[in-house]
């Protein structure tokens, strides 16, 4: 079992609990607070391109980074640390009501489907309470012989984060191959466990990144390592029982813009090396029966061209963007794989976005997304296909963990904005939705109290902006109620309109919930995602602001009332619309927010810069990409006046938004702005991009947020 399929096993959903509110002031009272921390003002300027910047907050950065020790640094990050705790003082005891019934959502004791692997179940099991995840496994003819193959609450013991990055089962059953991060910094430490004995073996492999993958032998596994850019830029080969200092070397990348991937065939008869950046890729394959053998290329990469490749017993399956930019499935011989042996399975089409695929053995499991909505097709070996017929419009449907290659039933995760998570097991040949698992709420759920609807927003460009919105059914649309925005817009990633648990806690106050599906996402397929790109960048900002006057202008709030969130990508979108359209928010939530754009992209020794270029321009050498970047990075474009309340957060360990870019920010910002609005920095000293990694840590992190709008925004009741 893969981590992969492990992932695929969780299962994330909650319910409504009943609103009590505790008493909010109408408006915070910032005389009972500290004064806020100030930031030091230290010249320091640069020129490019003949523009000179100043950045009089770079000593915020610390000079031995990844190492974070200055006296100065820690010492101003934590007296912001302090100033939050004191602003958060007097709505405290709503941060614990909203703890409290966002926890009481989740199952104490929750577990995930059993997931058929080889000779044995999996399955995943919170313990009454616990924060991580026990793992256990029984023989699939004796399922009263369960053992547990991975304790994480053990593994997390004492310690103040920790991730579990990836597990991987021999195809045997004898051994875990399972990584764990401690700091948050995802660099990840690889471990053997001898599952006949328990054992934990001697190798220790340090600085890894995703799945083992074991090689037919089940005494062999390739794995990632990360370069000292926090890059994973090679596969390495490891035969258990050797030291991890002998491992031979498969593949190193050498493009300092490209990430390695690492996964198995579906017939498991080939390990897929996979290289790229966000435009361009390029594979490998080795036979997993000769792990020792040179990978073999299987289509020279050019710029542009996408794509990636299965194996289906008789022949490879490849989903590329040669011929349509939406993505074509092609198939080539066994053994032939070469591009001039493609043919065509399945055309591109304006209107249907390939997002990926999955062999079986007499199926190809086919993720669409057609108009915006997500969608799964079957295509059989007859040339046969049909999509699978789902119980309600609007939704999101994925393919689970499917670990079986002569499965006649296919694992699907489906939600909808009103619907909970849930597993289903669809039967190919007699299209049949069995369902698994609907996500128990402890609490209590009544659906018919909700209500989802899609419109679509006039961007000033004339682009139709789609937005999922849900909402309680008595919640007037006369622009009383506040509404909670979120967005995102970057890489092609889909906001997809699924459950939320913790999002009925602002329901059950009368919000209103919407997901603005700005460009820069691929909700309306690949194009969505160019216009939201390199010198069309700001159409995602744009768009953002755009479906918020079309939400006040239809009625369903108005100017001032809406709270606004988005984290990394997002928090760079909540920046530049702040600056945009201060007037129209009346919170704002900025998780780990990439606001020092233009800085970071001139700084090609961070580990995420040259990978990065492809997405936001290369301002190092097109003077271009630098006056864009400049003309909208948060950071750079800030002035003096009014803002909204914000809340910032940071993570110390954090390699994919360093800690300094909000830190920055926020001392920039407090140096500018002439209105008496709450302006907070939160940075988690020991953990990273995605905050505290216990289950109930993380729920309280989402409390503090929900207290801070409510609190600024001066509601009370729904």
């Amino acid at each position: 079992m893969t981590r992969a399929a492990a992932a695929a096993l969780v299962l994330v959903a909650a319910a409504a609990f009943p609103a009590t509110t505790a008493p909010i002031p109408e408006s915070p009272d910032q005389s009972a607070a500290p004064a806020p921390p100030v930031a030091d003002v230290r010249p320091h300027r640069y020129t490019r391109h003949g523009v000179t910047i100043e950045d009089p907050y770079a000593w915020l950065r610390d000079a031995d980074y990844p190492t974070v020790d200055d006296p100065e640094v820690l010492a101003y990050l934590r007296a912001e640390n302090a100033y939050f705790d004191a602003v958060m003082a007097p709505v405290q005891p709503l941060v614990e009501e909203l703890f409290e019934e966002i926890k009481a959502r989740e199952k104490p004791d929750d577990a995930s489907v059993p997931l058929r692997e080889g000779a044995y179940f999996y399955q995943w099991r919170f313990e009454s309470g616990a924060q991580y995840r026990t793992w256990t496994r029984w023989p699939a003819d004796d399922p009263d012989a369960v053992e547990t193959i991975l304790d994480e609450p053990a593994l997390a013991e004492g310690q103040e984060y920790f991730a579990l990055g990836s597990m991987s089962v021999s195809h045997d059953g004898r051994y875990l191959a399972y990584s764990t991060d401690t700091s948050g910094g995802e660099r990840y430490t690889m471990r053997v466990k001898d599952l006949r004995d328990g054992r934990i073996l001697d190798e220790r492999i340090e600085d890894t990144h995703g799945d083992a993958v074991w090689a037919a032998d089940d005494r062999t596994f390739f794995y990632l390592v990360m370069n000292e850019h926090w890059r994973s830029h090679q596969v390495r080969r490891h035969v258990v029982g050797t030291p991890a200092e002998a491992d031979e070397i498969v593949y190193t990348e050498a493009d300092s813009g490209f990430w390695v991937g690492l996964g198995e065939a579906s017939s498991k008869r080939y390990v897929v090396i996979s290289t790229g950046d966000q435009v361009t890729s390029e594979s490998y394959l080795v036979p997993a029966e000769r792990p020792t053998a040179e990978p073999a290329l299987v289509a020279a990469r050019r710029e542009g061209h996408d794509y990636d490749i299965d194996h289906q017993g008789d022949r490879f399956v490849i989903r590329t963007n040669d011929l349509h930019k939406n993505f074509r499935l092609a198939v080539a011989p066994d053994g032939a794989f070469a591009e001039e042996r493609w043919t065509a399975l399945l055309e591109g089409s304006d209107t249907v976005y390939i997002r990926g695929f999955q062999c079986f053995r007499d199926w190809i499991a086919v993720e669409e997304r057609v108009e915006g909505i997500d969608q799964v097709r079957f295509l059989d070996r007859t040339g046969g296909t049909h999509r699978v017929a789902l119980p309600e419009p609007l939704h999101t449907v994925g393919l689970g963990a499917n670990e079986e290659y002569d499965a006649t039933e296919v694992r699907l995760h489906y939600a909808s904005m009103v619907t909970p998570d849930t597993v289903f097991d669809y039967g190919v040949p007699d299209r049949r939705l069995a369902s698994r698992k609907v996500r128990e709420i402890p609490s209590g759920y009544d659906a018919p109290r909700y209500t989802s609807e899609r419109v679509l927003a006039p961007a000033r460009d004339g682009a139709a902006v789609p937005v999922s919105i849900v909402r309680r059914t008595d919640t007037p649309l006369d622009g009383s109620a506040p509404l909670y925005l979120y967005g995102y817009g970057a890489y092609g990633a889909a906001i997809p309109p699924s459950f939320s648990a913790t999002r009925l806690s602002l329901l059950d106050r009368g919000f209103v919930y919407a997901i603005a599906h700005v460009r820069g996402g691929s909700e309306l397929g690949r194009s969505w995602y160019e216009q939201g790109k390199l010198a069309d960048r700001t159409n995602t900002f744009n768009d953002f602001v755009d479906v918020a006057r079309h939400l006040i202008e239809a009625g369903f709030v108005r100017p001032g009332r809406i709270a606004i969130a988005g984290g990394s990508a997002g928090g760079e979108l909540m920046g530049a619309v702040v600056n945009q359209a201060p007037e129209l928010w009346g919170a704002v939530a900025a998780h780990v927010p990439f606001v020092d754009v233009l800085n970071t992209m001139l700084d090609d020794t961070l580990p995420l810069t040259p990978g990065e270029w492809p997405e936001w321009g290369n301002p190092i050498e097109d003077p271009d990409a630098f006056a864009l970047i400049r003309s909208y990075s948060p950071y750079d474009q800030l002035r003096p006046g009014a803002y909204p309340p914000m809340l910032v957060t940071a993570g110390l360990s954090d390699p994919r938004v360093t800690y300094w870019e909000p830190a920055k920010y926020v001392a920039k910002l407090r140096a500018l702005k002439t209105d008496d609005n709450p302006l907070v920095l939160k940075t988690n000293m020991g953990a990273g991009h995605g905050g505290k990694s216990g289950r109930y840590d993380a729920l309280y992190e989402v409390a503090e947020e929900y207290a801070f709008l409510l609190m600024v925004m001066g509601i009370s009741e729904g």
